[in-house]
């Protein structure tokens, strides 16, 4: 083992060494008020109350632990008798310590199981492989982030609380407390504008205004008590976590070698990052709005290629929007058209799949989704167009069957006038007669 091995195996042990901890006897619910919140109030300092009102509402005291807890001493003592350091006592934690403090309940498996078996008891540990722990580790820099700094301290509530800072929503804003302010991250120089560009993005907008808390966020991408920047070559992995069809069809295509050899981030340099828009068919060909027009022109293969799989993409599109308004017109007039909005549903289906082969990046895959979808939008405009000439036929079986009534009718009257005629001619012959 060289010297520098031993260093960073020496320097890891504080965190790592947590997972076996036990709970500390501070650490156990207590019964009674402790005089630490007594003495705090008492001060009327805000310094020392706010973190005492805070508490009302965090999980841990809601789960009948108290400030011993996490600082120490013995809450049964009066004045500074509860503050020996002979019984505990380590007031504030530091930064490393503070780590060390969380670490002892939540890195206990068997302590934890009391409370919420669910909860993973591997943070410490994992945080010690993350960019914050490490910096923390072998730097002790000052401003990285430790369990306080995304958990709020002394108002902790679960993650499923709107009012937790780690709730999905409030997750980008948590992060960006610090990766947002230019001045607090300036030494680090890395990007601060990655909290404006995600709440522009369509995670951001699926999230907040479409209420789906299972759209990313930060540490959808980046882990939580692990996170690290994804490296180039891990982006497809991250991605691909939800949009696995995509990332397998680019893992095997031929921009996959020739992102790899350029050092490109795969999904990353057609997508962007952290400001995601829409994907749509405008991205696709060599159109002002085309992300393959940055590498491809007209006259080479690629820019050949992008531009077919957009007509493709196109056509059944239209096909698409053809066949479901003839089956609008016909469904409005009254037309059984069931069957073909089913039909129809299958070439939507081939129009995402088509839209999704285009990450394979050959005009082949696409072609075959495509000329499926194609094919299924024909069928369903040819049933919707057969509801409208039955409608048409209808009508004018209408109109006919209208017109025999009609002269039917007229007939009809017309008979009757005559019979109504004949008895006043009779009385008319019978008049003339008399007369004579």
């Amino acid at each position: 083992m060289t010297r520098a091995m031993r260093g960073a195996a020496f320097a890891s042990l504080p965190l790592l060494a947590l997972v076996a901890w036990t709970a500390p006897v501070g650490a156990q619910p207590v019964a009674k008020a402790e005089s630490c919140v007594a003495c705090h109030l008492e001060t009327g300092d805000e310094r020392l109350v706010k973190p005492v009102k805070a508490f009302d509402g965090d999980i841990h005291k809601a789960k009948g632990f108290g400030c011993v807890a996490c600082h120490g001493g013995d809450a049964r003592a009066a004045g500074m008798e509860a503050m020996d350091p002979a019984k505990g006592y380590i007031g504030k934690p530091g930064r490393r310590q503070t780590i060390q403090v969380c670490g002892r309940c939540h890195s206990d498996a068997r302590f934890m199981k009391q409370y919420n078996p669910s909860l993973r008891v591997d943070q410490v540990t994992e945080y010690a492989t993350s960019v914050h722990g490490r910096r923390l580790r072998e730097l002790d820099d000052p401003k990285v982030a430790t369990c306080a700094s995304c958990h709020a301290v002394h108002a902790i509530k679960p993650k499923s609380d709107p009012a937790s800072s780690v709730y999905p929503v409030k997750v980008a804003e948590t992060c960006g407390a610090c990766h947002a302010d230019a001045k607090y991250m300036a030494e680090y120089k890395i990007p601060t504008d990655q909290l404006e560009k995600y709440r522009q993005s369509i995670h951001w907008k699926t999230m907040s205004v479409k209420g789906d808390l299972s759209a990313p966020t930060c540490n959808s991408c980046h882990g939580n008590h692990g996170a690290a920047p994804p490296g180039v070559s891990w982006v497809g992995n991250v991605c691909g976590q939800c949009h696995t069809v995509m990332a397998e069809l680019f893992a095997k295509s031929v921009h996959a070698r020739v992102f790899a050899q350029m050092g490109a981030p795969g999904c990353a340099t057609c997508h962007a990052n952290h400001d995601i828009q829409p994907a749509s068919a405008e991205m696709v060909g060599l159109g002002d709005k085309a992300i393959c027009a940055q590498c491809h022109a007209a006259d080479d293969k690629g820019g050949q290629t992008a531009k077919e799989v957009r007509a493709l993409l196109d056509a059944l599109r239209a096909q698409h929007q053809r066949a479901g308004a003839i089956l609008d017109r016909a469904e409005h007039a009254g037309m059984e058209v069931s069957q073909a909005r089913f039909d129809l549903n299958g070439a939507n289906d081939a129009l995402v799949k088509a839209r999704a082969a285009v990450h394979a990046f050959s005009l082949a895959a696409v072609k075959k989704e495509a000329e499926a979808g194609l094919a299924i939008g024909a069928k369903a405009q040819a049933r919707g167009e057969r509801a409208l000439e039955e409608l048409q036929f209808r009508r004018k079986g209408l109109g006919v069957s209208l017109a025999i009534i009609l002269v039917l009718i007229a007939g009809l009257v017309l008979k009757l006038r005559q019979i109504e005629r004949r008895p006043q001619s009779r009385n008319e012959g019978r008049d003339r007669g008399g007369e004579r």
